[in-house]
């Protein structure tokens, strides 16, 4: 099939727009030429201490956290950390303080809700045992919405299910922010 003549395919880019991605590449080549060698590392490679990432943070103790949410993520992060494997003698200690809460939505006339978010606020801090101090501080917050239903039953396996996604979304980022700090500091 031909094109008429004097138009142009839809999906071709004009000659402006190839020349300004030229010139975003040539201005954007010093900056990222400035990230030299030692500038980025492998998150799961070699720390800064030469030791292995997973060894290092085997060496992570996970204070009990009250709440069946706070042990659901205790549970995720030890198995992260150790790999269900036996933990050696500790360097670091994280403890996790909760904050829990449930907000109603689609409420009806008749004071019903028909949905909830489950909502949780982590405070965390990372505790260098040997120091005895605070080397990494910070939140983390997770929220999951679910449904309510006229079944008992399936109200609680609603909010069950919230509970879970809450705790491992909360765990996945306490895993990358462990596991990003230990990676560059040195022993």
């Amino acid at each position: 099939m031909s094109s008429p003549r004097g138009k142009k395919p839809e999906n071709v880019p004009t000659r402006r727009a190839l020349l300004r991605g030229l010139a975003l590449t040539f201005a954007a080549a010093p900056i990222l030429a400035a990230c030299g060698p030692g500038e980025f590392q492998p998150l799961y490679g070699p720390t800064a201490s030469g030791e292995r990432l997973q060894d290092v943070l085997a060496k992570v103790d996970i204070a009990p956290i009250p709440s069946r949410v706070g042990q659901r993520i205790r549970n995720e992060l030890i198995f992260h950390n150790t790999g269900g494997g036996e933990a050696p003698k500790p360097d670091y200690r994280l403890e996790i303080v909760l904050r829990e809460g449930i907000n109603s939505t689609l409420v009806t006339s008749t004071g019903e809700a028909h949905s909830q978010i489950y909502n949780v606020d982590a405070a965390y801090q990372l505790i260098n045992i040997r120091k005895k101090e605070v080397v990494l501080k910070g939140s983390s917050h997770a929220r999951a919405a679910f449904e309510r239903y006229q079944s008992i039953y399936s109200n609680v396996r609603a909010r069950d299910d919230a509970e879970v996604r809450v705790a491992r979304t909360i765990a996945d980022e306490l895993k990358v922010r462990l596991s990003a700090f230990l990676s560059r500091t040195p022993a």
